[in-house]
């Protein structure tokens, strides 16, 4: 790894670092499009794994006194049911259809959210809807890598404060991952390219990550939406650049 490729990686890693912290989920949407100007997208995929669990592990201490492990167990079980089947599905999909109908979604709602004056705070379903977009959420772990975005769509519709969103989120994204991390080792993924940009790269993403925490302290719970929501708009935006 040449000394430019180094930067690229390690100033990529305490970008998602500093989101994951701030918001508990968004190390891919960050890095991805910076690290595969330094590596092959599969390599870079990996290292997004990576770094997300480890992000997701620095602020632990951030959730774990708003933790509902019933509310939690409810997402995270369909969850890792999704996972597999979103993989086994992912070879029949189309990619161009799929990028353009998913970014329509995350530039759209977010941009309601931002423009509504009132939250929404529906109930509606209880926790056999939780399961379902748990179950969701990990299919399109699976699918595509992002896990988070239904989860994050939906606590917003539950209107829980942030504390609250963000144990789901974090302990949610934090399980996927971690079974994504387990399949990428016994796929072979986890190469030795994929080894050394790690030891680059876990450096800025812990900084980030307490960086992010410390944000994540002092934002008040319109501040901590907003900056989901312009995150779940880049993603979106993203989404369809690619899909071009």
């Amino acid at each position: 790894m040449g000394a430019v490729e180094i930067v690229i990686v390690f100033f990529g890693a305490l970008a998602g670092g500093i989101v994951n912290g701030m918001t508990g989920f968004g190390t891919a949407i960050t890095t991805l499009g910076i690290w595969v100007h330094a590596m092959p997208p599969t390599a870079a995929a990996s290292l997004a794994i990576i770094c997300a669990v480890a992000s997701q592990a620095q602020t632990l201490h951030l959730i774990w006194p708003h933790m509902s492990w019933k509310r939690v167990a409810t997402f995270v079980v369909p969850g890792l049911i999704g996972v597999p089947l979103g993989t086994l599905v992912l070879p029949r999909v189309d990619p161009t259809a799929f990028k353009l109908g998913l970014g329509c979604f995350l530039v759209v709602y977010p941009a309601t959210v931002l423009a509504r004056r009132r939250p929404i705070a529906s109930a509606r379903g209880g926790s056999a809807a939780d399961g379902v977009i748990g179950f969701g959420g990990g299919f399109l772990g699976g699918l595509s890598g992002l896990s988070g975005v239904l989860p994050v769509v939906w606590t917003d519709i539950r209107g829980w404060g942030k504390d609250e969103r963000r144990a789901v989120l974090q302990s949610f994204n934090m399980a996927i991952l971690s079974l994504a991390l387990l399949t990428h080792a016994a796929t072979g993924l986890l190469t030795r390219q994929v080894a050394i940009a790690a030891i680059v790269a876990l450096p800025g993403t812990v900084g980030g990550a307490w960086l992010g925490a410390f944000i994540y302290r002092r934002l008040a719970e319109r501040g901590y939406q907003r900056a989901v929501m312009v995150l779940l708009m880049a993603s979106g935006v993203a989404l369809l650049w690619t899909s071009r």
